[in-house]
């Protein structure tokens, strides 16, 4: 007769030390939402787009400030923008 052992789920975190973001990118993020708060953080070349609002953004920022840098973080998703389609037809 077998018995099950009742088995432990796995976490969905890999084994320890290897982290995602670093901690250099993570002290970037954290400068950025203290800017944001203040209201210094502003997007687009130079600062010239406005302030931003929404957390979202200010956590794209630093992350954006932290690959300039040289800190580990993880390759930026592929944008779904306009593709470019070569059977356009020339006249």
């Amino acid at each position: 007769m077998e018995v099950s052992v009742p088995t432990r789920k796995r976490s969905s975190r890999k084994k320890t030390g290897q982290r995602k973001y670093g901690k250099a990118a993570g002290k970037s993020v954290e400068s950025a939402m203290r800017r944001r708060k203040k209201g210094s953080l502003r997007r687009g070349k130079k600062g010239h787009g406005g302030k931003v609002k929404s957390r979202e953004q200010a956590i794209a920022i630093g992350l954006s400030e932290a690959r300039k840098k040289g800190a580990k973080v993880p390759r930026r998703k592929k944008s779904g923008g306009r593709k470019r389609s070569s059977s356009r037809k020339k006249s």
